[in-house]
């Protein structure tokens, strides 16, 4: 009987146990200073969370000039980076991993095109939004960016699921 158990503890040690979110992306969502200030925050929350994605992280925070210059270091030759920079450290920031099927198309979806004057109605920057920098949000772009920038602001055991 103890030789019976030993094999089972070997067995289901070495399986895999279908978790019931697997199958599902993460990406990185930023309420940007202007979000913020404009007490957006609840409103922006609730818009990921009734299109079906769901909040598996969340803090509030203020980046330096440093370090919005590291996250946005792919952006460094380009002429708004200084300007974004700026921006990105002027005030609190809440950042979010969202987690559902699809979560970065989805996510970009519901934030609407960079440019508020392009973002169809309805969507974050539509309503949010005053310019193209101050266009209250930031999402990952790909699966890839993603997990870049989800590490950057999270470690692992600050992800609940």
């Amino acid at each position: 009987m103890l030789r019976l158990a030993f094999l089972f503890s070997i067995i289901f040690a070495h399986m895999s146990f279908t978790s019931p979110l697997q199958g599902t992306e993460q990406t990185l969502s930023i309420i940007k200073p202007d979000g913020v200030a404009g007490n957006h925050i609840g409103e922006i929350l609730s818009r990921f969370e009734k299109n079906g994605l769901r909040i598996a992280a969340m803090k509030m925070t203020r980046l330096s000039k440093n370090q919005a210059e590291e996250f946005y270091s792919v952006h460094r030759d380009r002429p708004f980076f200084e300007g974004l920079t700026t921006f990105m450290s002027s005030g609190p920031i809440v950042v979010t991993v969202l987690e559902g099927e699809d979560a970065i198309k989805k996510n970009r979806e519901i934030m609407g095109a960079t440019d508020p004057a392009k973002a169809v109605k309805g969507t974050i920057r539509a309503d949010f939004a005053s310019s193209v920098q101050n266009n209250a949000v930031h999402g990952s772009d790909a699966p890839e960016t993603a997990k870049t920038e989800i590490s950057f602001f999270f470690d692992k055991d600050e992800i609940l699921r």
